[in-house]
């Protein structure tokens, strides 16, 4: 791929970071969208019981682990609040999950101002997205997803604008307690704007980076622009891979994108919905896929539904023939 035929935004993502799994690993999973928060405590305790009895040799996290994180100095609040309640359990469960098997986490469009302070605290490993996995004899590009939604031209703007270094800097110097005001205050703003714009097909979650919906809102689910499809497909033969992992649109599926590629859709979770949305997906060491719920995956012999059917093993070989070499950022 000529770096002259890329957009502005995958300009501005990193070089794609790289985990290679260790030959033990037998189970490996992934999660994203949670939205941690006091308001849904469903969904953090099952959280913090996934975590407990969890079953995976590496466990990815793609994204919006939390509803909202606004430096990591929330980590050190001297006064009790729900909030800080269920972080604090949750570091610590991490810190415990982490103990036993490798756990990597990837910023989401809620959560990117987690950092070096919190990594150290819970023992997670931040990986840049995207990021390639190589895992079972393949190459699995991994990506919260929000980055290629680019029908939103409005979010595009805002999360080039965000990412940047000195925009953090300078929002991570105010007040801890200005900074929460303000993320509360862009979240306000953007429920108000998807509420009024519903069935747009935009709306990434603008706001501090922690735009979001509560209440029936989320339970409904957001109305997220999709991945732009030439922009996946571009991106998975440019690192030899046939597979994208990413959440962020809270629609799980699996797209065939033709010529041996496909894109996998993680869940969101949210305890408010009828039924409540849960799902961890396992990718095992024959490079098989299963959709299991948080009781499956920490089951000891867990019912492991039929395996997600995966494209012939050739187009791998013509995949790999195909790549192009690596995109990369803009200087």
């Amino acid at each position: 791929m000529n770096d002259a035929t890329l957009t502005a935004a995958q300009r501005a993502l990193p070089t794609p970071d790289r985990v290679c799994a260790a030959p033990e690993w037998a189970r490996v999973e992934f999660i994203s969208d949670l939205h941690l928060r006091p308001e849904d405590p469903d969904t953090a305790s099952a959280w913090l019981h996934y975590l407990e009895h969890g079953r995976f040799d590496a466990l990815f996290i793609l994204g919006d682990l939390f509803e909202l994180w606004f430096g990591d100095d929330m980590l050190q609040r001297p006064n009790a609040t729900p909030d800080s309640t269920l972080l604090q359990r949750s570091v610590a469960a991490l810190a415990a999950a982490s103990a036993r098997a490798p756990i990597y986490l990837m910023h989401g469009n809620r959560d990117f101002l987690l950092g070096s302070a919190f990594a150290e605290t819970s023992g997670v490993r931040l990986i840049a997205d995207p990021c390639v996995l190589e895992y079972a004899g393949q190459r699995w590009l991994l990506s919260h997803g929000d980055a290629w939604c680019l029908e939103d031209r409005s979010y595009q703007s805002f999360r080039q604008m965000v990412r940047a270094p000195d925009w953090q800097r300078g929002f991570l110097a105010r007040p801890l307690a200005e900074r929460e005001a303000l993320a509360r205050m862009a979240r306000h703003t953007s429920e108000s704007q998807r509420s009024v714009g519903s069935g747009s097909g935009s709306g990434s979650g603008s706001g501090s980076g922690n735009g979001s919906t509560t209440g029936a809102a989320q339970a409904a689910g957001p109305d997220y622009a999709d991945l732009d499809a030439v922009t996946v497909c571009d991106w998975l033969r440019a690192t030899a891979c046939q597979t994208l992992i990413h959440g962020h649109t809270h629609r799980p599926g699996l797209h065939d994108l033709g010529l041996g590629l496909q894109r996998l859709v993680l869940s969101d979770w949210c305890g408010l919905s009828q039924p409540p949305r849960r799902e961890v997906l396992r990718l095992d060491r024959l490079g098989q896929f299963s959709r299991l719920s948080p009781e499956q995956a920490t089951a000891q012999t867990p019912a492991v539904p039929p395996p997600t059917a995966q494209p012939p093993a050739a187009h791998m070989a013509a995949a790999q023939a195909a790549a192009a070499p690596l995109p990369r950022p803009a200087a």
